[in-house]
């Protein structure tokens, strides 16, 4: 199969025939459709968050299931031919945290995977042509094939577009439990910071779940439109207008119920914090280099009795189902959400396009 591989000493990829993987116990094989470019992928070719070389990236993904591993004996109606989709979190289900349901925060996941790029056993199920190991960051999608722990995989509705279909994965999915982990009500004001795919995302789930008035903030024009077009009542461009000023303009003086920061970086980090009401809360989503920090204010995050909460993706075995569902109902316009399309052999010029700031919305890779 062809896959897209980083070799570690340069935030570039390059794509290069290796074997086709084989699933293991409570793994299937999926033959990808699509593959969602992502920035939580950029900062690993960019060595901004530590993930072992060489390896190949990828993890929201779209296809279609042509095996499972041997010894699987509940495959959750997973099977030869279901076409899937496949969350970035995949859950052990053994772990204490899966356990008490928390598959976001899996021990083996985060252990095993995200440090060292192997799936729950302690190894990889990817190498090169000459026999090197190559590590794999979640399911490793950048490739015609992929093996996918069954945990991390629902099936695809029929009416949910196979191409379109990878970004529910990790945009729709990360977005859906950060809307839920906010607790937003219907009637609730919110800001996004940042509108990107994963803050074009929260727009519509935060819409879909009931919002009164969705404020989108960038620094791009491209972007505020494209918000808007998914359904932002309000958009401001933090470059030529006083974020914090003009939503309190937008809710009647007060800030908005909820903020979500959806890009990672100090400024933005401080921004959504600064856009609350009295009890508001702020959702932190974007992912940050190592060792960045930011700032919020302490008396008013005291006195007014307001919360920041971190958000990582979703819980895989019940958000994945439910972000699916939510596509087929029409309540996530898939159509819309992508917005570039590329082939493997231009995976690199993907995600050079991302790093440039250029990609409104989300960018998907064809196979």
């Amino acid at each position: 199969m062809r896959a897209a591989i980083w070799q570690g000493d340069s935030p570039r990829l390059t794509t290069e025939d290796v074997p086709v993987p084989v699933p293991s116990r409570d793994e299937a094989l999926v033959r990808i459709t699509s593959c969602g470019v992502c920035h939580t992928d950029l900062h690993v070719l960019k060595g901004e968050v530590a993930f072992p070389a060489p390896g190949v990236i990828g993890h929201e993904i779209s296809g279609d299931v042509v095996a499972i591993g041997e010894g699987t004996e509940d495959a959750g109606g997973i099977e030869v031919g279901t076409p899937v989709i496949g969350a970035f979190i995949m859950p052990c289900t053994e772990c204490e945290q899966c356990l008490r349901g928390r598959d976001d925060l899996c021990e083996k996941f985060f252990g095993e995977n995200r440090l060292k790029g192997n799936l729950f056993d302690g190894t990889s199920r990817l190498a090169t042509a000459d026999g090197r190991r190559l590590s794999m960051y979640s399911m490793a999608g950048m490739a015609e094939y992929s093996v996918v722990p069954i945990s991390a995989l629902t099936p695809r509705p029929q009416n949910v577009p196979a191409e379109e279909g990878a970004i529910l994965g990790c945009a729709a999915f990360t977005a859906y439990g950060a809307v839920r982990k906010s607790g937003l009500v219907d009637g609730e004001t919110v800001a996004v910071v940042a509108v990107g795919g994963v803050g074009t995302s929260l727009i519509q789930v935060a819409k879909h779940q009931g919002a009164s008035k969705v404020i989108a903030i960038d620094v791009a024009d491209e972007k505020l439109e494209a918000a808007r077009r998914l359904g932002a009542d309000e958009v401001v461009n933090s470059t030529t207008t006083d974020p914090r000023e003009a939503v309190r303009e937008m809710t009647d003086g007060k800030g908005v119920h909820v903020a979500f920061e959806a890009l990672g970086r100090p400024e933005t980090f401080t921004q959504a914090a600064s856009l609350l009401r009295e009890g508001g809360r702020m959702i932190a989503i974007g992912i940050a280099p190592g060792g960045v920090y930011g700032e919020v204010e302490i008396s008013p995050l005291v006195r007014r009795g307001q919360t920041v909460t971190g958000s990582f993706g979703a819980v895989t075995r019940v958000d994945l189902p439910a972000v699916a569902q939510l596509a087929a109902d029409g309540g996530y316009r898939l159509k819309e959400a992508v917005t570039r399309r590329y082939s493997l052999e231009q995976v690199d010029e993907a995600y050079q396009a991302l790093d440039r700031g250029e990609i409104t919305g989300r960018a998907i890779v064809v196979m």
